[in-house]
Order: structure tokens, then sequence, then C-alpha cells
């Protein structure tokens, strides 16, 4: 991967993204059309168009709760070392003062960016996208899903 910066630093799973999902919704939209074209089987149709619109739903909720939950907190303990081994106190006072998006995105900065956005994000309360989009030198983080 080369320079992982503002523009590219999302990632997605392909097999989840581009191949499960579309045919989960090729599979409702063809449901759907089934439904109003097919009015002998009409039923039939109308079922599995809700079968497969709670799968499809499922797949979308599950994935994200899980992961995301799980790397949320490893963000928050990251920024706690982080901000420990920088500054030698406990971040718990600054932590309830930050909103997760502002966290998320200081993981992206290197130690000196770091103190200032961190700085403007307590004083000028900052968006996270603002902080990702003020970034100079891009952090690289290829381990989040």
């Amino acid at each position: 991967m080369g320079t992982q910066n503002y523009n590219n630093h999302r990632k997605f799973y392909p097999p989840h993204h581009f191949i499960y999902l579309p045919l989960l919704f090729i599979a409702e939209l063809f449901g759907i059309y089934k439904t109003f074209v097919d009015t002998e089987n009409q039923l039939l149709w109308l079922l599995f168009s809700v079968v497969i619109f709670l799968i499809l739903y499922l797949a979308l909720m599950l994935r994200q709760h899980y992961a995301l939950g799980l790397q949320n907190r490893l963000v928050r303990l990251e920024f706690k070392q982080r901000y420990f081994e920088l500054f030698n106190k406990r971040s718990d006072e600054v932590e309830e003062k930050l909103k997760f998006g502002q966290i998320a995105a200081l993981r992206f900065a290197y130690d000196e960016e770091f103190k200032e956005l961190l700085y403007k994000a307590l004083k000028e309360n900052i968006s996270g996208d603002q902080i990702k989009k003020s970034i100079k030198k891009w952090k690289p983080d290829h381990h989040r899903i």
C-alpha cells in the first residue's frame, strides 16, 4: 500500500463489501420486482424480499457492531497510552472533553502534531474530520478493519 492519507485511509473487505452485500442487494431488488410482476406468487416473493432484507440488515449491523465496538475501545486505549507517554499523566479529564471522532482522528498525527491538534480540539472543539484534514504528515493505521 502507498502512503496513507485522508483520501485513502478507509479500508474495505472485498468479499463483504463488493460480493456478499451487492448480491444480497440484487436479490432484494429482484424479490421486490417479482412481487409486483408475478401476481400468482406475490405472497411468496414478498416473503422472500422480507427475508433477504432481514439478512442484509443483519449482515450490515452485526459486522459493524462487533468489529467497530472492539476497535473503538482499542483506539481509546491507544489514546490513553499515548497521552501518558507524551505528558506523563493520566488522560481521564482530557478524554472526557473529547468526542470519539476527535480521539480517533488524533491517532493519524505524529507526536508533534498530536499535541498541537489535541490543543485545538480542546480549545476550538474542531471535529474529527477537521483534525484529519489538518494533519500535515499522516501517521498510517493499516490495521483498522
